[in-house]
């Protein structure tokens, strides 16, 4: 099981999102991050372990596929929990080579809907990000045969699995006929 990781950009020197997705069923976690930087990802990697538990944690992530971006430049700090025991594997892509990780690149156009090419995430929360990602994983794809990646999140890890996340993240299930992919959602809040 292969989750690929990346950053979006919102304008340069602000906040970023910091995105997690599951290939096979194309959940996608997001956090919203103060900065692009190591430290950041490696914060929100250990909350995830933290929440999650160890089990759980290295159940759903045992392969992380990213870019070399400077934000994922410390393998050994993700790989590797303080007490020296694994945590789980990083692998890069190669250089200029992002259809490598194309999941979460794809993925990353309905971020694109809710949050344009630069505009600015310095005003928003995580609870913003956690309505966006609602909404995001609750809309049905041909490529999951018109499931939803909470659907197929559940067949392929369990309903107790998803339930678990679901908490720690205070993410929903939105029903169909509520689901909007366009910023008019965060402002709901």
């Amino acid at each position: 099981s292969v989750v690929q990781m990346d950053t979006v950009y919102g304008v340069i020197g602000g906040k970023v999102l910091f995105t997690l997705i599951f290939t096979k069923t194309e959940l996608m976690l997001a956090f919203l991050c103060d900065n692009r930087t190591a430290h950041c990802i490696l914060e929100k990697l250990r909350w995830l372990w933290q929440g999650l538990g160890e089990k759980m944690f290295s159940d759903l992530f045992p392969v992380l596929l990213t870019d070399n971006g400077s934000e994922f430049s410390d393998p050994t700090a993700i790989e590797v929990r303080e007490d020296g025991s694994l945590r789980s594997r990083v692998f890069y892509c190669d250089p200029g080579a992002s259809w490598q990780k194309d999941a979460v690149e794809r993925n990353h156009e309905y971020i694109r809907l809710f949050l344009p090419k630069g505009s600015s995430f310095d005003d928003l929360v995580q609870e913003h990000i956690n309505l966006m990602m609602s909404h995001i994983n609750s809309y049905s794809r041909p490529s999951l045969h018109d499931k939803t990646p909470y659907e197929m999140f559940a067949f392929l890890y369990g309903d107790d699995t998803l339930c678990s996340l679901l908490r720690l993240l205070c993410l929903t299930i939105i029903p169909p006929d509520l689901i909007t992919l366009k910023s008019s959602a965060l402002y709901s809040l």
